[in-house]
């Protein structure tokens, strides 16, 4: 069983972390797919559920919704924009036009054709989804109402016995004035300029030439433009006019009765409307999510009450799934961290924005494009830090923003977070960026927390290989082609690869050479040298008891290293005198301001050999012992001394 975690409301971080998530493009795809406003305002505030139960229950719809999608196609949801407001209208007493009492009947019409649909939803594996119909009332009686009484935006002629009575009185009086005028016209033929009967303001007249003005009895409605017509309303036509207008009045209130008694109708049926509306709403919410689904050839992850993330086959779903190269990743158990290694533009942001993305999506409820079997844990929050920050208004550089990214994301993960940190330690002093992304991983290893972070600094993927808790991952590169796999590889450190890249691309090898000298060490190259497990000091981490315990040959590089030898130490460019050759792990033991410590050899460069420096049967203890510990093994030379003891610094 999923368990449910409780937090305290979104802050600042969160927000920026689902924005470079890009969940709001998920959000906006959604948004398109929904069919009223409302429903598009309820997907732009989905927000990731902490509650276990609330979020089987959205998964669950979204999965009905795709399997009715899937047997039967698009649901027949009609538009819902406007309902709201006529009956909120219609309930104060106003009264409803034409053309907004046929929108109430096309958004029933709506309400019986999903319910239909619904319907036939039950026989198939979305039936949690299909039994919304049972909430639908379609309202047949206010249906058939409207349906009789409006169609095409006009009341229609037979919509009441009176309507009708008068509209066949309109029609056989308006008949009459025709008759009456289209005898006069036949009668005194010499009389009239045309003969045709013309409508002028709103009159029937007749084109009577100038000349025979005062010949035909009526009334002078207009005149010509040249003056040689003028339009006469016949004395005859002005009482069947005015019967006609009064019939026009007649015509008008009842019509206005019949629309305030449908408005009256839908104010009776307004609760009932209402909840057809959330009920419509909701399933267009459901909808839009499984046609999402149906779009990304999604499926539901399993969410689990365990601390896991297994990603099958996951793609991006905003790169093209013809390119996408799918993302296994696995995270859980005794990892809780993996850092993430390889060439530029090798799809590490990509991989860190896949395991975001699905976090969140699935959160909310909503299916994730990768394949069964994919697993993700319940997370109170998902932080991130991806992108470089750079800001001019905030005179922030790449560096800055980072830490001021990183430092908001250390004061809100918990043991239930998921952190995501994009090039760990970058945009400053390597030496130092180096130990920052350290302890930045340190921090998330006690925090507890699910992680996962890239970087190219060689310390920290030794840092990862040595440490409980955390694996290395990479992204593949193919060295043959020059170019990058996008395939995440578990378990395994990857490389920049830009020596090798450089000596593809024909860089002068005079040149390869300083520059692996430089990086790695004399006679070093970075593409040849072997894979590196780190052996960190006490003083600056613990390290797994299994890893401490491992033995190796002592590499044949290492022994070139003597007591009294000058060395270079990198990254720090300090120089040390070699105490002790290096151990079976390589491990040369370098004192540095009186200081001795441990130093993977390939970190040292000789600046000069010992016996360069020093004569052949010189005293080191010169060099290495302190002043009172000589004084201790000279007296031990000559003679035992009871008590007395040397401690070695190692």
């Amino acid at each position: 069983m999923i368990q449910t975690i409780h937090k305290e409301s979104d802050s600042k971080i969160e927000a920026h972390s689902l924005r470079v998530l890009e969940f709001d493009k998920v959000l906006e795809r959604l948004i398109e797919l929904a069919v009223s406003g409302r429903t598009a305002e309820r997907l732009r505030q989905l927000t990731p559920l902490q509650s276990a139960d609330e979020l089987r229950r959205r998964t669950d719809e979204t999965t009905a919704a795709r399997a009715m999608l899937d047997c039967l196609g698009n649901p027949p949801l009609g538009a819902m924009t406007g309902i709201s407001q006529r009956l909120a209208a219609a309930e104060k007493g106003d009264m409803l036009t034409a053309e907004e009492l046929e929108s109430v009947r096309s958004f029933l019409i709506s309400c019986r054709e999903m319910k239909r649909y619904l319907s036939r939803g039950e026989e198939t594996e979305g039936v949690k989804v299909a039994l919304y119909g049972e909430t639908l009332d379609e309202c047949e009686e206010l249906r058939g109402a409207i349906d009789a009484a409006v169609r095409n935006g006009q009341v229609q002629d037979n919509a009441s016995p009176e309507l009708k009575k008068i509209t066949r009185k309109t029609e056989s009086l308006s008949a009459q004035i025709k008759t009456r005028l289209e005898g006069m016209l036949q009668k005194d033929r010499e009389k009239y300029a045309e003969h045709f009967i013309a409508m002028r303001a709103g009159r029937l007249t007749l084109p009577v030439k100038k000349e025979y003005k005062h010949a035909v009895k009526g009334s002078i409605i207009e005149t010509s433009g040249t003056g040689a017509t003028v339009f006469i309303e016949p004395e005859c036509a002005v009482k069947m006019r005015q019967e006609l207008d009064a019939l026009a009045l007649d015509r008008d209130n009842e019509i206005r009765r019949i629309l305030y008694t449908l408005t009256a109708q839908v104010s009776d049926c307004a609760a009932v409307l209402r909840l057809d509306i959330e009920a419509m709403e909701t399933l267009d919410f459901i909808f839009a999510k499984g046609k999402l689904s149906r779009d990304m050839d999604a499926i539901p992850a399993e969410m689990t009450a365990e601390r896991r993330m297994v990603i099958c086959s996951g793609r991006h779903p905003f790169i093209d799934r013809d390119k996408a190269v799918p993302l296994d990743f696995e995270m859980g158990g005794d990892v809780r961290g993996v850092v993430i290694t390889g060439p530029n533009t090798g799809g590490k942001t990509v991989a860190l924005k896949t395991i975001g993305l699905f976090s969140v999506m699935a959160q909310c409820g909503l299916h994730i494009p990768a394949a069964r079997g994919t697993v993700l844990a319940l997370h109170d929050k998902v932080l991130c830090d991806l992108g470089d920050g750079q800001s001019i208004s905030e005179n922030l550089s790449t560096f800055s923003a980072h830490i001021c990214r990183i430092n908001e994301v250390l004061a809100e993960a918990t043991p239930y977070s998921l952190v995501l940190l994009d090039e760990l330690g970058s945009g400053t002093d390597p030496a130092e960026g180096m130990g920052i992304a350290v302890a930045v991983l340190e921090e998330l290893q006690h925090r507890h927390c699910h992680f996962a972070a890239t970087t190219h600094y060689p310390e920290v993927k030794s840092y990862a290989a040595a440490v409980e808790g955390l694996v290395n991952a990479r992204m593949a590169f193919d060295r043959q082609n020059l170019s990058p796999l996008y395939r995440l590889e578990i378990g395994e450190a990857g490389e920049s690869c830009a020596l090798y890249i450089a000596e593809r691309l024909g860089f002068p090898k005079h040149l390869l050479a300083i520059a692996a000298a430089q990086a790695y060490g004399a006679g070093e190259q970075a593409h040849d040298r072997p894979a590196v497990r780190y052996e960190p000091t006490a003083e600056q981490f613990r390290p797994a008891p299994a890893f401490a315990a491992e033995k190796a040959q002592r590499p044949a590089a290492a022994a070139k290293f003597q007591m009294g030898d000058s060395v270079m130490v990198y990254p720090q460019r300090k120089i040390g005198i070699v105490y002790r050759p290096a151990d079976a792990q390589g491990l040369v033991t370098v004192q540095i301001e009186d200081k001795k410590i441990k130093v993977k050899h390939k970190r040292l460069k000789i600046k000069a050999k010992a016996a360069d420096l020093y004569p052949p049967d010189y005293d080191f203890s010169i060099i290495f012992d302190s002043v009172s510990t000589r004084k201790a093994r000279h007296s031990m030379e000559r003679k035992h001394v009871e008590g007395l003891k040397i401690v070695l610094d190692e």
